[in-house]
């Protein structure tokens, strides 16, 4: 599977030496070293904006250095494209998700790269059966002729990280890979990164999730405002030194508890929710719940247990839902999403990239795009209306950007996210719903939405989060609802929730179905 390595007598596969990046006047990289050792996970970690994707990009060819030099088995190259860095046999898996959703599951694995029959025409077949090869490594059964977006961003990740898998890789660079998996399926690409490391392939892993890089990484290093901070060998360091080295304060591994519900009183009412299958997307069964005023319901579940298209079936994107939903008494379930937003209802998506944000806008136009009917009068927006509504709501949400006119672009991803946020809260809701609201940033982002939901809460706006992260949904939730085949299977109270008990709800009481497919469950005891 792949190409064998050059040297063998220590030498680094890949090096980078006093690597600095600018960006206008924006120094991204300063005198950065780092050394990626054959058949090694080396872990690179740090806050957003700390330089991690930035040299990670310039190990792909993505970006160039400024200043620096890089070494592939002691020789030094000149990585000017991805096409470059391809020919030394490095292979990045991006952030955001680098997928056509028209294009079939196979099709995307070989796209640019196509296998030829003799008669030089593509060789389809080769294409699906080497396809269901990888992906059955990857430990996931689906038809690799279906439409990779017909498939939820759970399992699109995994077909990126086949991409890269079906490809001749030395040196495997990615970035967050599991930012949209479950616990589950993080085991799964864990045993299967192990076995590639055992093969020779040497690995570079970003993720904001520390105890995944304590779990997976032979060596950590810790990158602050551009500059290498700390590296060692993962035995050698704990959770406290690594957020100590991130944030430049003492490190700390304490959970915070959640704080109860303001007052009781039904804010959201839901009675035997139900969704019937559909391309690509989970069933729901009969669920029911309530949620007052102050309450924060974290619904936690392996991939294809139903959280998002719950989320998505309570906002009204998906008209073939059934079931009574009840907003502050109004009964909405026959109401269009316009009509739910008008009531107090607002959504957080999953996918900031493709369903939160317009790249080409500002920040604060990001943030407004929802609510410019609030902030003018005969079809003309108020810019000073504008422009103090999306002052308020950045700080509100503790945003951290250049200026309010800045492209959204310019901003770090947990910045985007906080934006993302904003403009969700500028409709005004009573009920707030966000799915995977910390996907893909950094512990302080991670806190600071955290921080942000708790204020809202206490506010007596009522929340409804998701998320595959078992410490997020511990931190945030004054109570858990956990999800199993489309089927609720537990509920608990903030002080008696346990990782092990949610875990077992999630996935002991279903028996195994396929990815997206209906799964049968039964409820836990």
């Amino acid at each position: 599977m792949t190409t064998p390595i050059a040297r063998e007598d220590g030498t680094p596969v890949l090096e980078a030496r006093r690597v600095t990046k600018t960006f206008g006047g924006t120094t991204a990289l300063r005198d950065v070293d780092f050394r990626l050792e054959r058949g090694r996970v080396h872990a690179l970690v740090g806050e957003n904006g700390a330089g991690k994707s930035t040299l990670v990009k310039i190990l792909a060819g993505v970006e160039a250095p400024t200043t620096g030099t890089l070494l592939a088995d002691g020789r030094e190259v000149a990585l000017r494209s991805s096409r470059d860095a391809a020919a030394c046999g490095i292979t990045l898996i991006h952030q955001e998700l680098q997928l056509f959703a028209d294009l079939s599951v196979a099709e995307n694995l070989f796209v640019g790269r196509e296998q030829v029959t003799r008669w030089g025409t593509i060789d389809r077949a080769a294409h699906v059966r080497r396809a269901r090869e990888t992906l059955a490594m990857l430990g996931i059964d689906l038809d690799p002729r279906t439409l990779v977006g017909a498939w939820p961003l759970g399992v699109q990740q995994i077909v990126e990280i086949a991409r890269a898998l079906v490809h001749d890789t030395r040196v495997l660079l990615m970035d967050e890979p599991t930012s949209a998996l479950s616990p589950a399926e993080v085991q799964v690409l864990f045993g299967v990164i192990r076995d590639l490391a055992a093969r020779g392939v040497s690995i570079v892993y970003i993720s904001h999730r520390l105890q995944e890089v304590l779990a997976i990484a032979d060596s950590i290093t810790v990158l602050r405002d551009g500059r290498l901070v700390g590296s060692a060998p993962a035995s050698a360091v704990d959770l406290p030194w690594i957020v100590e080295r991130m944030t430049g304060r003492p490190g700390s591994a304490a959970r915070p508890a959640g704080s109860g519900p303001t007052s009781r009183g039904a804010a959201l009412e839901v009675r035997d929710l139900s969704l019937p299958p559909g391309p690509g997307r989970a069933t729901l069964h009969g669920i029911s719940f309530g949620l007052a005023p102050g309450d924060i319901v974290g619904i936690y579940g392996l991939m294809g247990a139903g959280r998002t298209e719950l989320l998505e079936s309570l906002m009204g994107m998906h008209p073939h839902g059934r079931g009574a939903i009840e907003l502050g008494g109004a009964r909405i379930g026959t109401w269009p999403v316009d009509a739910r937003v008008a009531a107090g209802l607002a959504i957080v998506p999953e996918d900031r990239q493709r369903a939160g944000l317009v790249p080409t806008l500002s920040v604060l136009q990001n943030m407004t795009l929802s609510s410019l009917g609030r902030l003018g009068r005969m079809g003309w927006v108020s810019r000073s209306r504008e422009l103090e509504a999306g002052r308020r709501l950045a700080g509100d949400v503790q945003l951290r950007t250049p200026g309010i006119d800045a492209p959204v672009t310019a901003l770090s991803g947990g910045n985007q996210q906080k934006v993302v946020i904003a403009r969700a809260l500028m409709s005004g809701p009573r009920v707030l719903l966000m799915d995977e609201p910390s996907r893909g940033v950094d512990v302080a982002a991670r806190a600071d939405i955290i921080q942000c939901m708790r204020r809202l809460a206490g506010a007596g706006m009522a929340i409804v989060f998701t998320s595959s992260d078992l410490d997020e949904i511990l931190a945030a939730s004054t109570r858990v609802l956990v999800l199993a085949g489309g089927r609720l299977t537990a509920e608990f109270a903030a002080g008696s929730a346990t990782e092990a008990a949610i875990a077992a709800a999630a996935s002991a009481a279903v028996r195994p179905g396929k990815v997206g497919g209906p799964c049968e469950s039964e409820m836990v005891h």
